[in-house]
């Protein structure tokens, strides 16, 4: 698999999603459906190849007659002719259009699909940066658990502490050790898809930013227009306006295609005859136009469908990108609370109730609570950033920020 090579032991976002938009097969795919749709525009334009026939015009049975010269009954031949079908410009500028149109659809699908992996990007990489920091978050809760069940087991042993509070504290210390394991998957589980985002081998190690920050969106009427843009939803106004042109061409059914038609006959016993003929097709007929009428009307109420989808989906992307933005300022006020009030206080009750356990004037129970409270508020503080940057990356998926 193409990709980063094992020495790269650093990859930022920007990297990875790079790496997405240029390597995932899904995009290959959608370049070459481009190119195909090119082509067959290309070759839209191009008639159809002259016919060349030969053959004996009345031959008589007795073979004998063909020797009479400048006899009326002596009419054999041998006839060659060229005929070319020329057809109406205006069909065949109507169907390259056509065809021109569905590439375009296909740039707009492209889009979209880089805008969905992007988002799949982005939160791989968040959930691995999140977790890491947990990760450090429970070694340092570990360290300092460690110190404070071996101060206790050493005052226990002077009748100053409880054993039942000691295998409390183990047993925490054990659980801190599973938390690790719980989290170590749930990174290794976000390598292997970023490692497949990026085409990669799936278990090629590396390392990501140590800080990602938050973007701090703020609260603005959602734009219209820019939803208009929207490569999902411009497929589908591209879609309809394909259909109008797939429909010009029902309609260009009834415009006539001609022909020509150059003959030689090489006579036997009369003097050489040519003709030359021109043709038209008669497409207004009654039999022949109701096959291009009827399906122009079948299109009609599929663009009006269409018309009705792509509304639908433009108040859809109102509502999400609302509903994202309220989310966010709310999320931002509750994982700045924890950042400088909530985890600090409750430092500062840990602090506070160690000086006093060193002082003999604290209880250990209370001690083990007060350490645990701390790890507790400081993982809630981390699944709201998570909650944060999961938002901003669903947001910036709804708006289709690059």
């Amino acid at each position: 698999m193409s990709g980063f090579s094992q020495e790269v032991t650093h990859v930022t976002l920007e990297e990875v999603l790079q790496q997405v938009e240029t390597n995932y097969p899904s995009i290959l795919q959608y370049q070459e459906n481009i190119k195909s749709w090119q082509a067959k525009a290309e070759a839209s334009t191009a008639w159809m190849p002259p016919t060349f026939s030969t053959g004996f015009m009345q031959f008589p049975y007795d073979l004998a007659m063909l020797k009479e010269k400048n006899d009326p009954m002596n009419q054999a031949a041998v006839n060659f002719s060229v005929e070319q079908m020329i057809v109406n410009p205006g069909k065949l500028n109507a169907k390259k259009a056509y065809f021109n149109s569905l590439s375009e659809i296909e740039k707009s699908n492209s889009e979209w699909t880089k805008n969905k992996l992007r988002k799949e990007a982005k939160v791989l990489y968040y959930t691995r940066y999140v977790n890491e920091k947990k990760k450090t978050i429970l070694s340092e809760s570990e360290e300092i658990l460690e110190i404070l069940l071996k101060t206790a087991e050493a005052r226990f042993s002077n009748n100053q502490s409880k054993l039942q509070t000691i295998y409390k504290g183990k047993a925490r210390l054990a659980e801190l050790n599973n938390m690790q394991y719980m989290l170590s998957g749930t990174i290794a589980e976000s390598n292997i898809g970023l490692n497949i985002l990026m085409v990669r081998d799936v278990m090629a190690p590396f390392q990501i930013d140590s800080v990602v920050k938050i973007k701090k969106y703020d609260l603005n009427p959602v734009n219209s227009s820019t939803i208009s843009k929207r490569s999902d939803i411009a497929a589908i106004a591209k879609s309809i306006e394909s259909m109008n042109l797939e429909q010009k061409i029902m309609k260009t059914g009834k415009k006539p295609d001609f022909g020509i038609r150059a003959e030689h006959m090489q006579m036997f016993g009369m003097p050489n005859q040519w003709s030359l003929m021109g043709m038209i097709t008669i497409p207004i007929v009654p039999w022949s136009s109701k096959m291009y009428t009827s399906e122009a009307k079948a299109i009609d109420f599929k663009v009006q469908s269409m018309e009705f989808e792509k509304r639908n989906m433009q108040l859809m992307a109102q509502r999400m990108i609302a509903e994202k933005q309220i989310m966010l300022q709310y999320e931002y006020g509750q994982y700045e609370n924890y950042k400088s009030k909530i985890v600090p206080a409750f430092e500062n009750n840990l602090q506070a109730n160690l000086l006093a356990y060193r002082q003999n004037t604290g209880d250990f129970f209370i001690l083990l609570d007060a350490w645990e409270m701390v790890l507790m508020k400081k993982m809630e503080m981390y699944d709201k950033l998570f909650t944060i940057l999961n938002l901003e990356a669903e947001y910036e998926y709804e708006n289709e920020t690059k």
